[in-house]
C-alpha cells in the first residue's frame, strides 16, 4: 500500500489519506457569500477522493477581504451556505476544512484578472489596516493605517466569532492563515511590523498578535477538532522572518494547542526573486520543522507527481501534501495517482456513480 493513501488521524478526525486540497481563492463571491461556484469547485475536488478539502482564505471581517468578491464568515448569515458545502464534502468522504484570514494591508484589492492592484475608494475600495502605516507596495500602494491596540483586539475577536461560525456550519478542521504577508504574518515579519509597542520590535513581541489569536480561538474551537495554521517560515529575505525563529514560534504554539502547521513561505514583500522554485521545494524545511518541532506538518509548492507525492509523505515524514494548481488541473488527482500507485484503493475512491463505468473499460 502506498504511504500516500495510509488513513491519518488527528485528535477525533480520521483522513483517508494524505492529500488535501489547499485553500485556492476562487475570487467569486458577493459580500463573501459562497455560491453554486464554490459548491462544485470545492465538492468536486472531494468526489475525487481528496482526504481533506480547505475552504479558500475566508475573511472574518468585510475589511479584511483580499477583494469584494472573497470568502467571508463574518456574518449569521454566511454559516447556512458554507454549511450545504461542509456537508457535501463529508458526505463524498473527505474531511470539511475551512481557512479564516484577515489580508492586512493586501486588502482592497481588485480580482487578479482584473489587475490584482488596489482598489481606490471611489471606485469601491476601502482603508487598509495593518500593523505599522507601511505599503505593501508594487501594485499595492495603498499606505494602511496602523492598528491601535483596540483594532488589535477586535480583529482578534472576529478571528473567534469565526470559528464559531465555522463550526456552526459543519466544519471539522479550522486553520488559521498566518502566512503570505497577510495580516498576522505582517505582524511577524520585521519587514513589515515597525511598532515600537508590545506587538513590534523583539520575536516575543512579534508574534504576540498570533499567539494571542490562536490561544483565543482554541477556547471555542473543540478539542477534539484539529486547529492549524498555515504559516510563512521564512520571508527569504534578509532582516525578515527566519526558519530558526519560526521553529521556535511552532513550538509555542503547539504548546498553546495547534495540532498541525501548514508549512508556506514568503509574500510579505513584492520581491519573490530570492525563492528557490522548484519542484517540492519546501519539503526539507517542512520536514526539518516537524523533527525540530515535534509536530505533524503540511506542505505544499510545485508538488505534482503522485511519485513526488508518495515520496514526501513515505520518505520525508510528512503528514499531508497540499494540492493546488495540480488539482485545477486534474479534481481526481488521487483516483489517478492510487491507479499510479498500484494502491489497492483506487478501487474504492470513486463515487459509485462513477466507478462501476471506470472498471468497465
Amino acid at each position: 500500500m502506498a504511504a500516500l493513501f495510509n488513513e491519518l488521524k488527528i485528535k477525533d478526525v480520521s483522513f483517508r489519506n494524505r492529500i488535501a486540497v489547499a485553500p485556492m481563492c476562487q475570487y467569486s463571491s458577493d459580500n463573501g457569500f459562497p455560491n453554486d461556484w464554490h459548491f462544485v469547485h470545492l465538492g468536486s475536488r472531494a468526489v475525487g477522493g481528496a482526504g481533506l478539502v480547505v475552504v479558500e482564505a475566508t475573511a472574518v471581517s468585510a475589511e479584511g477581504r483580499i477583494s469584494p468578491a472573497d470568502s467571508g464568515i463574518y456574518l449569521d448569515e454566511h454559516v447556512e451556505p458554507f454549511g450545504r458545502i461542509a456537508s457535501f464534502l463529508k458526505q463524498h468522504g473527505a474531511v470539511a476544512g475551512i481557512q479564516i484570514a484577515h489580508a492586512g494591508r493586501k486588502a482592497s484589492a481588485n480580482k487578479p484578472w482584473e489587475g490584482d492592484n488596489h482598489i481606490d475608494s471611489d471606485k469601491g475600495g476601502w482603508d487598509t489596516i495593518a500593523p505599522s502605516a507601511v505599503a505593501f507596495g508594487a501594485n499595492l500602494p495603498k499606505v494602511p493605517q496602523a492598528m491601535s491596540v483596540q483594532d488589535i483586539s477586535r480583529i482578534r475577536e472576529a478571528f473567534v466569532l469565526a470559528a464559531q461560525r465555522s463550526l456552526a456550519a459543519g466544519f471539522e478542521l479550522l486553520e488559521l492563515h498566518f502566512a503570505h504577508g497577510y495580516l498576522a504574518h505582517e505582524f511577524y515579519s520585521p519587514l513589515a511590523n515597525k511598532r515600537t509597542d508590545q506587538y513590534g520590535g523583539s520575536f516575543e513581541n512579534r508574534i504576540r498578535f498570533m499567539m494571542e489569536t490562536m490561544e483565543a480561538v482554541r477556547k471555542v474551537w473543540p478539542e477534539r477538532l484539529p486547529l492549524i495554521a498555515r504559516l510563512s517560515v521564512t520571508d527569504w529575505d534578509e532582516g525578515g522572518v527566519t526558519v530558526e525563529e519560526s521553529i521556535e514560534l511552532v513550538k509555542r504554539l503547539k504548546a498553546a494547542g495547534l495540532d498541525l502547521v501548514d508549512v508556506s513561505q514568503g509574500f510579505v514583500t513584492p520581491d519573490i526573486s530570492k525563492i528557490p522554485w522548484g519542484p517540492g521545494f519546501m519539503v526539507p524545511i517542512a520536514s526539518r520543522i516537524r523533527k525540530e518541532a515535534d509536530i505533524p506538518v503540511a506542505v505544499g509548492w510545485m508538488i505534482s507527481e503522485a511519485d513526488q507525492a508518495e515520496q514526501i509523505v513515505g520518505q520525508e515524514s510528512i503528514d499531508l501534501v497540499m494540492l493546488a494548481r495540480e488539482l485545477l488541473r486534474d479534481p481526481y488527482w488521487p483516483y489517478h495517482a492510487a491507479v499510479k500507485l498500484g494502491d489497492p484503493k483506487a478501487d474504492t475512491i470513486l463515487p459509485v456513480q462513477y466507478a462501476r463505468a471506470v472498471r468497465a473499460r
